[in-house]
């Protein structure tokens, strides 16, 4: 079984604090994996606007927002302008590549597109893209996937993610790769969703402790899959408080003789295969508050 790591960076706490300290777990066990960069300001502030979203203050309750980030984080946005990421953590970046890491775009502000992607036409979608894209571009060169913030997406994005002809992307949730279709139309870069567990929708459900996360995420990783896992992981989560977490997983799998790397080695071993098609539809996931981007029914 393979598990590809798949990094989210939302914030600058976590890009300047949980990268390095990620970069020192992965080189510590010779780990590679696949980090997603917030490029732009950081407004993490402004999510307090989820307030009135079903399920947001038990998620918050649950996995103590303010202990993983911090006050001057949860101002920036708010009360504090919103730090430039990609400007203050450049050198960071190009440290994460050098190391052997593959890199590619998560967005521009992390809020923004978290909060309105769904429901954004062409003209806002393809702006904040692009100026994603010029910053990867300006730091590192061109990405070889995206991964939407909060795994909101809409049809303008798929047909960027062609354009820009990525390898493959990681936009959704799901079981398994597939070609995605929206509005009737299949699209040609294929999703390679994620498919365990995230440790912030597990942490405080049926009132598991952090002592538990481990062997909750390694129970979901048996569960048989032909092109094997895609585990999302937070900068500001396992980089930081829940690190320790990391290392449990990371020394479980390799117990039970599961590779661990990128997202691109995943990719790279469908070579040859025919993806299936399957519509995007959105639904929720347990310990998550809001609708995700799913991989839903096979289209024939």
């Amino acid at each position: 079984m393979r598990i590809a790591l798949k990094v989210d960076v939302d914030t600058l706490r976590g890009t300047l604090e949980g990268v390095p300290a990620l970069l020192r777990l992965f080189a510590r066990h010779q780990v590679r994996a696949t980090f997603l960069w917030s490029l732009g300001p950081d407004h993490t502030g402004r999510a307090l606007r989820r307030i009135f979203r079903p399920g947001f203050l038990r998620k918050v309750s649950r996995t103590s927002v303010l202990s993983h980030y911090g006050w001057k984080t949860l101002m920036y946005g708010v009360l504090l302008p919103g730090p430039q990421i990609g400007e203050r953590a450049a050198e960071l970046l190009r440290q994460t590549v050098a190391e052997g890491h593959e890199s590619g775009i998560h967005c521009y502000d992390h809020v923004a597109w978290q909060d309105y992607a769904a429901n954004k036409g062409e003209v806002w979608t393809r702006e904040a893209l692009q100026k994603a894209m010029a910053i990867h571009e300006t730091i590192i060169g061109p990405p070889t996937t995206h991964g939407a913030a909060g795994w909101q997406l809409n049809s303008h994005l798929l047909e960027v993610e062609e354009e820009w002809g990525l390898l493959y992307a990681s936009d959704t949730r799901g079981t398994h790769p597939f070609l995605p279709v929206m509005e009737g139309r299949t699209f040609r870069c294929p999703q390679l969703p994620t498919t365990l567990p995230t440790l912030d929708e597990l942490l405080g459900r049926e009132g598991r402790g952090v002592e538990q996360l481990p062997e909750a995420v390694l129970q979901e990783s048996r569960q048989e899959r032909p092109y094997g896992h895609v585990y999302t992981l937070h900068a500001e989560l396992e980089g930081m408080k829940l690190l320790p977490v990391l290392e449990q997983l990371l020394l479980a799998w390799r117990a039970e003789g599961m590779q661990i790397g990128t997202m691109a080695e995943s990719f790279a071993a469908l070579a040859g295969a025919v993806l299936p098609r399957h519509r995007v539809e959105w639904g929720e996931i347990a310990g998550r508050s809001g609708l995700l981007a799913l991989q839903g029914q096979t289209f024939l």
